[in-house]
């Protein structure tokens, strides 16, 4: 229950996400996509299509993979 410890739980989070924020400033999000497995696998939708293929398969979307946004597949 993170509101019973606020500081502490809003410190722990900004100590999880702080390197992924500072990859995405550094990088570009298609570079720290490319070089992080943990960033593409956070990507849901791009420019319309989902990429999540749980979600595809349940819903019958448009689809593209992570991967292929990233630039390391074709």
């Amino acid at each position: 229950m993170p509101g019973v410890v606020a500081r502490t739980s809003t410190f722990a989070l900004d100590n999880a996400t702080l390197p992924f924020v500072v990859a995405l400033a550094e990088r570009g999000w298609k570079t720290a996509l490319a070089e992080g497995r943990h960033l593409r696998a956070g990507l849901d939708i791009h420019d319309g299509l989902e990429t999540l293929k749980p979600v595809v398969d349940a819903h019958g979307l448009d689809s593209v993979a992570a991967e292929k946004v990233a630039g390391l597949a074709d």
